[in-house]
């Protein structure tokens, strides 16, 4: 039989002394134990098992006394014996010793018989966070339960959503010595053919001992990020975010260890939208939205604009005439965004590694108090102070970290080019930065779409919330298979 896969079962006990070593890690336990008369090895992990479950579950195999059969002279019988006794839902048959091992450091219990067949028994239990609102997509009406660090809690909530038997969750396990489970996600009778090919391969192309940082380095292996600065996928911590993609004909892939999921393909307006547009009214949904991809913009061009004009008051209207620097400052105007630039990204680097109860304070502090200090000592203008904290505030209302950052650095890039050659510098670096994004096109979709190429209907959809009522056909550039939402 295929599950046989050592010659017995003391080459089986040799063999796991070989792997775990005899005594050494105290979480890795190799327990003889019977079922009924038949001998066998129990191999598990104990901090990866549901402890009651297995409990409950090895208590059938106390040795029964009044059982005298020779089970070593009778292999098939053997088999037969242990899933005539041992007959739990849960149990599967390894291929091989790789596999055995390999179940057995993911969670499942090993169990190894007297002549050497294997079975694995589903009884894992990750430790772990339970469903809770991520604190960067909350919402103020909708779901509170948001994805964990563990993989089966993830693919159940998304499961609990999704109640077709179309839903897909393949689990891939890759890296070398890490051996990382990847879950991919997708509607069977809707997502697009090609995508998914594209997905397997690259997961199938890693090469690497192990992916510490879970979905991030993913990102980077299977989108050949290297040293873009912008987002190639949609990261989310909510499951019905997940879900309402996965209906569109998008891919999720979750990583365990992981409280976060992927979606692609996407463009970069999948990047400005959030769950809380969804969660009011249309109209209201719609005037958030373009609130938000206003603020975007001004995160983009803001400061660089007040910077031009502070510095060329031959293009200053005159309905305009209060921008400009009115206090003189020992340090050149340029040089002072780029110190409150570095300031604020200070501070935020500061307020991460700061415990919470004291990251209050420290904003405060740094924010308040010494902003105020530096005004009032001349080294900044208010004026370089005040549209810092604006173009800062609008960056908080991305809602992608990845995207906001990316974003800051870009009005970072215009900023030094209008500093070096006025008008022109900033149209040009402007220019770069467009041109830049119509050039990317991860999965082979473009990262401006529906505006770069124009798709007057779907780029409607993009700018409006319209009610759900309304009938909308998926996404283009998902591929689907139906593009009618029935």
């Amino acid at each position: 039989m295929s599950n046989r896969i050592f010659a017995s079962i003391d080459e089986a006990k040799d063999f796991l002394y070989s792997k775990f070593g005899k005594d050494v890690s105290y979480d890795v336990c190799i327990k003889e134990v019977h079922v009924r008369s038949l001998p066998a090895l129990c191999v598990y992990i104990s901090g990866l098992v549901d402890g009651n479950t297995t409990t409950v579950q090895l208590a059938p195999l106390f040795h029964d006394e009044g059982k005298t059969d020779d089970w070593e002279k009778e292999i098939e019988d053997e088999v037969k014996y242990f899933n005539d006794f041992f007959n739990f839902y849960g149990k599967s048959e390894p291929k091989d010793r790789d596999e055995f091992v390999i179940g057995v450091l993911s969670g499942v219990v090993g169990i190894i018989t007297l002549s050497g067949y294997g079975y694995l028994l589903e009884l894992r239990n990750y430790p772990g966070r339970q469903p809770e609102e991520p604190d960067n997509e909350k919402v103020i009406r909708g779901s509170r339960d948001g994805f964990a660090e563990n993989i089966i809690l993830n693919t159940g909530l998304v499961r609990r959503r999704i109640r077709d038997p179309q839903l897909r969750i393949e689990l891939h396990k890759i890296t070398s010595i890490g051996h990382t489970d990847i879950a991919i996600c997708y509607m069977k009778d809707i997502v697009n053919d090609k995508h998914l090919k594209l997905i397997k391969k690259r997961l199938k192309e890693i090469k690497h001992d192990g992916l510490t940082m879970t979905d991030k380095s993913l990102e980077e292996w299977m989108f050949k990020q290297k040293f873009h600065p912008l987002p190639f996928v949609r990261y989310t911590e909510r499951p019905d975010i997940v879900a309402a993609h996965l209906l569109e004909g998008h891919i999720a892939v979750i990583v365990d260890t992981s409280p976060s999921a992927i979606i692609v393909p996407i463009s970069m307006f999948h990047l400005l939208q959030h769950a809380e547009e969804y969660r009011q009214a249309p109209f209201l949904g719609t005037a958030t939205r373009l609130l938000r991809y206003t603020a975007a913009f001004l995160t983009l061009t803001l400061l660089p604009i007040w910077y031009l004009l502070a510095t060329h008051e031959e293009f200053l209207p005159k309905a305009l005439n209060f921008i400009g620097s009115r206090e003189e400052s020992t340090l050149p105007l340029i040089l002072q965004i780029i110190m409150a630039h570095l300031g604020l990204e200070y501070l935020r680097i500061a307020a991460i590694h700061t415990p919470t109860p004291l990251s209050n304070a420290m904003g405060l502090v740094a924010g308040i108090i010494i902003g105020q200090i530096a005004i009032d000592v001349g080294l900044f203008s208010p004026e370089v102070v005040l549209y810092t904290a604006i173009t800062a505030i609008f960056s908080f209302s991305i809602p992608t970290y990845e995207l906001s950052s990316a974003m800051k650095y870009f009005q970072f890039f215009i900023l030094i080019a209008t500093a070096i050659a006025g008008p022109a510098g900033f149209f040009i670096a402007l220019w770069v930065i467009i041109s830049y994004l119509c050039s990317i096109k991860p999965m082979q979709v473009p990262y401006l779409w529906p505006l770069i190429p124009f798709f007057p209907k779907a780029f409607s959809r993009v700018m409006i919330r319209y009610p759900m009522a309304d009938d909308a056909l998926r996404p283009y550039i998902v591929g689907a298979k139906q593009r009618k939402r029935a």
